[in-house]
């Protein structure tokens, strides 16, 4: 009897837990990707350490204190956003990476195993591995950042699922590369192509027209074509060009129906030319271009004289363009342009690097300000995004700063990233012993380090005695301007930073910054969550607070919830 009670029992669980299913199963989406989930050791560690950073400081190079200070981080690159998601939130304007191919070549680790094509969840351990780094990596895009992030056919239709599921409400784009005109031989074709998704803000343009100096576009404004191209079909387009000693000089309103000029030109008493789209046997067309949007192509037009019907025509000469979708260039070639360009700098083999052209065209395809953008790697392998960046400020006299991520497998760090980015700044001697100049720029070198999750009173201090570098990173002010044992302040131009580790010493604090000038972050270690508003009332023109570790744990317990 007891038996039975306890199979009934047992029946009656396992009937609870088909329904629980049935229950899921319908919450789940009808269409869209789905994959197995596989725990990463890196993301589950940071339950029980929060990472940090650490400077390396035998491996700054710095250059000219004029231009920016890029970043180098060696770690695991889960932790490195982890970290990257305090100190610059909503501040890259570009993030371009690299991943793993996951081609089944054994060419990237999971869980501290190389993942090869037999290994049954390879596919659900990358969108795994993507997933989590991509959602820390949306958290630092301003509201105008692009990312671009390339691939080849292995993950090609994945990555593009996965980038609608967690970028739903931007556009993608995938532009195809020819960066191996040989090809790679498959089993039924030869591959000589990869992708590059580009990811940016719905509506509005974000990527830049492409300049075309040889063999410009060059046609008349007039809309020539056969067809319905008649003034009636766009009343908009119809309206006076007004020339004056061969230049363009303004543009007049849109005509009235009731208005029919007598001919193509029309001269003014003060020498100045109307010009309408009227062809050779007089009928009345339509400029190319609407009245409301034609003064945004002014500088394309220019005024151009007809021999053969003895009138003044618009002519529009266009040397900027839309980039296309695929991508020809033989620059992009990433054998010549990657394996034997970086052979040359450094003598250690890497697998693969990218074209140093290819990722020069795809972050300059973005609009960015030159003088400020902030470009993010978080794949840097070899460091070519690095040394990209550093070739374009070199071109444009431009400020671009970038920070690169990778962790230190095979000593790619070490031995690959950090050697290419310090030879290509410093100047070095090519594999034919010629001398190549260097770029210039200055760079700090960081390790990702931990320090203990468990929110004790000494474990927030001891965070708080090492954020310093974090700090640092988040306002941009590496240089120690005075230190001392309850606080330190560190400067860059106008700009300090204040970190006070015992609020005690306010007022001591205060004292040393009152006669400063410029503007100041202020750290002050709580236990809890004060501002510290009232202590800085005296000051609060001058100072900014912040406390601290209150506001990097709350970064923390958002993501790593």
């Amino acid at each position: 009897m007891a038996q039975k009670r306890e199979d009934n029992l047992e029946k009656e669980k396992l009937l609870a837990e088909i329904e629980r299913l049935k229950k899921e199963l319908k919450k789940r989406k009808k269409y869209g990707l789905v994959w197995e989930e596989k725990p990463e050791e890196v993301v589950e560690m940071c339950k029980e350490k929060l990472p940090i950073l650490k400077k390396v400081k035998s491996k700054e190079i710095m250059t000219n204190p004029d231009k920016p200070v890029n970043l180098l981080i060696e770690g695991d690159n889960y932790h490195a956003l982890s970290v990257l998601n305090y100190t610059h939130a909503k501040k890259i304007d570009v993030i371009y990476i690299d991943p793993p191919y996951n081609t089944g070549a054994k060419d990237w680790k999971y869980n501290n195993a190389y993942v090869d094509e037999n290994d049954a969840y390879r596919h659900s351990k990358w969108l795994s591995f993507m997933d989590k780094r991509l959602r820390l990596a949306k958290n630092l895009l301003k509201h105008n950042g692009v990312l671009i992030c390339t691939i080849d056919e292995n993950e090609h239709a994945s990555l593009g699922l996965l980038l609608q599921k967690i970028f739903i409400d931007r556009e993608i784009v995938c532009v195809t590369i020819i960066h191996n005109p040989g090809g790679i031989q498959g089993n039924n074709f030869s591959y000589c192509h990869e992708y590059s998704y580009f990811v940016y803000p719905s509506g509005g343009r974000y990527i830049n027209l492409q300049e075309r100096d040889e063999n410009p576009d060059v046609r008349p404004l007039r809309n020539v074509s056969k067809g319905d191209h008649l003034r009636e079909t766009a009343a908009n387009c119809f309206y006076p060009i007004f020339v004056k000693n061969e230049k363009i000089i303004g543009f007049g309103d849109v005509c009235p129906d009731s208005y029919h000029p007598r001919s193509a030109n029309i001269l003014r008493k003060d020498g100045t030319i109307e010009i309408y789209p009227i062809d050779v046997q007089g009928n009345e067309r339509k400029w190319v271009f609407a009245r409301q949007s034609v003064e945004s192509i002014i500088g394309e037009l220019s005024v151009e004289y007809n021999k053969k019907r003895g009138i003044w025509d618009i002519i529009r000469k266009k040397t900027k363009f839309p980039y296309k979708t695929v991508w020809t260039d033989p620059k992009y070639n990433a054998n010549l342009f990657g394996t034997q360009l970086l052979s040359k700098i450094i003598p250690t083999k890497f697998p693969f690097p990218k074209s140093l052209y290819a990722v020069e065209d795809c972050i300059q395809a973005v609009i960015h300000d030159k003088d400020n953008a902030v470009i993010l790697d978080f794949f840097a392998g070899s460091g070519t995004t690095g040394h990209a960046i550093l070739e374009l400020n070199k071109r444009d006299d431009g400020n671009r700063q970038f920070i690169l991520c990778t962790n230190n497998e095979n000593n790619i760090c070490t031995e690959v990233c950090y050697p290419r980015i310090e030879k290509v700044i410093k100047g070095y001697k090519n594999t034919k012993d010629e001398k190549v100049e260097g770029l210039g720029g200055n760079l700090k070198y960081f390790k990702t380090d931990f320090v203990a999750a468990e929110p004790t009173d000494k474990n927030k201090k001891k965070l708080t005695e090492q954020a310093t570098e974090m700090l640092c990173i988040r306002e941009g002010t590496f240089e120690l301007f005075l230190e001392q044992k309850r606080f330190n302040i560190f400067k860059s131009n106008s700009h300090y930073t204040g970190i006070v580790f015992d609020q005690l010493a306010i007022p001591d604090f205060k004292k040393a910054i009152k006669d400063i000038k410029g503007k100041f972050s202020v750290y002050v270690f709580s236990l809890g969550d004060d501002t510290f508003d009232e202590e800085f009332e005296d000051l609060k023109q001058k100072v900014k607070l912040s406390p601290i570790p209150e506001a990097i744990l709350r970064v923390y317990r958002r993501i790593f919830k």
